[in-house]
């Protein structure tokens, strides 16, 4: 072979290999598609079969208010919702929290997650009732909670009361507040000042 001849021929090699894709080059020189790296792909968090599963909590909840709220921006308003909720075991634990989300989904989920942070332990008799009497204070809002051998209670206490477990209670609102949340606190307050 003359020395053109072999100048062409490795200017032709050249030329392939520089056509060549990138990933058949990585190969060639022993790497992966990772550019030698030694990443290692990884399943996505999204794919059905690699999904996880949701651990069930052991609180239940409920709603208690849902307000539309709105703020003032420069184009003009931006209404979102506002939710309340209490979550409870039914074993002597309840909590309330509140959230905001542009739908509901989100507003309940944000007020869960705050509301299980915020549990408090209500003490309880073995017949499901409570030791003594208590008041709670909130805002305007101001329950009493006395023992009883049946269950009377009304609006957001009734729901807060169940929540918590208990059975036997005769539960009155002394204020002419509305007010679903601040009934619900004022009776959380009620259960923290309770002798056991």
């Amino acid at each position: 072979m003359t020395e053109e001849e072999t100048k062409q021929q490795k200017q032709g090699e050249e030329r392939n290999q520089g056509d060549a894709k990138p990933e058949m080059r990585g190969q060639r020189n022993g790497r992966g598609n990772d550019g030698g790296r030694g990443r290692k792909s990884r399943p996505s968090p999204f794919s059905r079969s690699k999904r996880r599963e949701r651990v069930k909590s052991e609180f239940e909840s409920r709603v208690l208010s849902v307000r539309r709220v709105s703020r003032v921006v420069a184009g003009g308003r931006r209404f979102s919702l506002s939710v309340a909720v209490a979550v409870g075991n039914e074993k002597g634990k309840v909590g309330i929290g509140t959230g905001n989300g542009p739908d509901m989904a989100t507003a309940i989920e944000k007020a869960r997650y705050q509301a299980q942070r915020w549990v408090v332990d209500v003490p309880l008799t073995e017949e499901k009732g409570i030791p003594s009497e208590a008041s709670g204070k909130y805002c305007a809002s101001l329950v009493h909670l006395r023992p009883a051998k049946g269950f009377v209670a009304g609006g957001a206490v009734r729901t807060v009361v169940e929540l918590a477990g208990i059975q036997k209670i005769n539960a009155k609102i002394h204020s002419r507040s509305k007010n679903h949340l601040n009934n619900a606190r004022a009776t959380i307050r009620a259960f923290t000042t309770m002798r056991s």
